[in-house]
């Protein structure tokens, strides 16, 4: 049974900065590739951050470049998202996720592409 965790968020002001966290049980993150999507109310979920299963490549939304960083610690098996320099529109719920797919070596952007997702996390930027 593959589990996934995320942790870290919160209410933050404006301009502060976070460090959500997924851990992974069941499943190693070496040969996956992974993402961060998020949530805001009547809204469809979106890509935030992408990872290729070696980290050497990543992605961004670019309502998020230059402020977030995703980031993957396989010996931890744990996947992580450092935000800086929030804003009010980056309150929503942020999910993790992870492709069961353990020989692709690109990045996927689609939700339809992840195959397990964590609960999620709360996220709130006060202005």
């Amino acid at each position: 049974q593959v589990q996934l965790v995320e942790s870290g968020g919160g209410l933050v002001q404006a301009g502060g900065s976070l460090r959500l966290s997924c851990a992974a049980s069941g499943r190693t993150f070496i040969n996956s590739a992974v993402g961060w999507f998020r949530q805001a109310p009547g809204k469809e979920r979106e890509f935030v951050a992408v990872s290729s299963r070696s980290g050497g490549r990543t992605d961004y939304a670019n309502s998020v470049k230059g402020r977030f960083t995703i980031s993957k610690d396989n010996a931890q098996n744990t996947l992580y998202l450092q935000m800086s320099s929030l804003k009010a529109e980056d309150t929503a719920v942020y999910f993790c996720a992870a492709s069961k797919e353990t020989f692709y070596t690109g990045i996927y952007y689609r939700r339809t592409e992840y195959d397990y997702w964590g609960q999620g996390t709360q996220v709130t930027v006060s202005s």
